[in-house]
């Protein structure tokens, strides 16, 4: 009887599995969440319609382990496009603005507009693993008749893979893999509340506000309050899933021992 009994999984071995399994799963859906988070996006990523001069920054993490971004190229909307805007430097980045003229001019209060920015791409930096850039614009007008504006995003690594992040999200559906980043535009603000605060630019021909760099890093830093409370609160989720595992297994066990002490 004693051999048979040698032969069979004792409880501490189940449980151990079951903690095993357990861990399994957390570190499962941990590195699922890491991954879906870790987007292109717009921050802010929602503005009131009317708003203007206002500063965004295009957050672009690096998901690569061991490679770096060297590239990164944000792709302005051709159907709804944005009269004007301003670009940033951005440290030991070098920007391309390209331009494109539109079959039927954006009437504006300061008359009308025919030509606006289509692409810019910044090369020249680097992005590496476990960081992230925020690229830097000033929109001083928003389009019309849209209830967002969606930009498509490209990066490239070191070793020359591409991701393009150009899949439009949809409303009611799962987040698509490669989602574009997206601003939305919500209802008209009073007067008085719609205008953020511009700032001449500098002599000499730069395009980029003095102000833009703080902007966008208190911009960066509310960004990434958001993440890091999230995260924490996922994390939390996941470790009292693994104690109720640990908790049940237990229960198991206990509750094994006892029935074996009643037969014995």
């Amino acid at each position: 009887m004693r051999a048979s009994r040698l032969t069979r999984p004792t409880p501490l071995t189940r449980t151990t599995r079951l903690a095993a399994a357990a861990a399994l799963a957390a570190a499962t859906v941990l590195a699922a969440a890491t991954t879906a988070s870790a987007h292109v996006i717009v921050d802010p990523s929602s503005v009131p319609k009317n708003a203007t001069d206002r500063t965004f920054a295009f957050r672009v993490p690096n998901e690569d382990d061991t490679k770096s971004t060297v590239k990164v190229e944000i792709d302005f909307p051709t159907d709804h496009p944005v009269p004007s805007a301003l670009v940033a430097p951005v440290p030991g980045w070098t920007d391309k603005i390209t331009t494109t003229k539109l079959t039927t001019p954006i009437h504006t209060d300061d008359g009308d507009v025919t030509d606006v920015v289509s692409q810019v791409i910044w090369t020249g930096g680097q992005i590496s693993p476990g960081h992230y850039q925020d690229f830097t614009v000033e929109l001083g007008a928003l389009p019309e008749g849209t209830d967002q504006v969606v930009f498509k995003a490209l990066q490239t690594y070191s070793d020359g893979n591409v991701v393009r992040w150009i899949e439009e999200p949809q409303a009611g559906q799962p987040e698509p893999k490669n989602p574009a980043p997206v601003l939305h535009l919500t209802a008209a603000a009073a007067d008085g509340d719609s205008a953020g605060a511009a700032t001449p630019a500098p002599s000499g021909g730069a395009t980029a506000a003095p102000t833009a760099t703080a902007t966008a890093a208190a911009a960066a830093a509310k960004a990434d309050a958001s993440d890091s409370t999230a995260r924490g609160l996922g994390i939390a989720g996941i470790v009292v899933g693994v104690l109720g595992v640990l908790a049940a297994a237990a229960g198991v066990l206990l509750g094994r021992r006892g029935r074996t002490g009643t037969s014995a």
